[in-house]
């Protein structure tokens, strides 16, 4: 009988939540304000598809400024869980930093550090060099430079320029979602 071929760790899709697959209502504590952007699904349903293990990562500081508590981050996250099922899709996980650098002082899982991201790896068994890091804002992508995945920039109106020019040069900018399918997957 021949050794067990150790299993290939898989890749994630590591997505911010607000601005990219929810609509950014800052500061999001209504779990009734929950909405998919066009496309989300689709992302989504695409990875799932190719063996990609599906990664929110998000910031959360208004729970250290006070504007949010954990159980209303949890209701929301709960509402994001339940219009992905009627979608038929589930996240592998679904990871949050509470901090504030001003108010908690400074910490490992906020983005654009990678705690979260290396966490997840680790649970999951997850290889970070072949996963695919998507937001809105320079700090979503820039975790693929450090980790050494592809980190990719789907600007929205928050998005400030300066960060669309260095997500240019250090990373890919498209301008939907699902030309993250296109360019990483070659789907339609």
């Amino acid at each position: 009988m021949s050794p067990a071929t150790p299993a290939v760790p898989r890749p994630a899709l590591f997505c911010d939540r607000d601005g990219t697959l929810i609509r950014d209502a800052h500061y999001l504590r209504d779990p009734a304000l929950v909405e998919l952007l066009p496309g989300a699904t689709d992302l989504l349903r695409a990875f799932a598809g190719a063996g990609y293990a599906l990664i929110v990562v998000t910031n959360q500081s208004g729970i250290a400024r006070g504007f949010l508590s954990e159980s209303d981050y949890q209701a929301v996250r709960a509402r994001l869980d339940a219009l992905l099922a009627a979608q038929g899709l589930r996240l592998d996980a679904s990871m949050h930093c509470p901090h504030e650098p001003g108010i908690s002082g400074p910490c490992e899982c906020r983005k654009p550090g990678t705690l979260l991201h290396r966490q997840a790896a680790s649970q999951l068994e997850l290889d970070v060099t072949r996963s695919v890091f998507v937001g809105d804002r320079w700090r979503d992508v820039a975790p693929a430079r450090a980790l050494g995945g592809r980190g990719i920039l789907v600007p929205g109106p928050d998005t400030p320029s300066d960060e669309v020019e260095q997500a240019r040069r250090d990373a890919e900018v498209v301008a939907e979602l699902r030309d993250v399918t296109r360019l990483v997957l070659g789907a339609p």
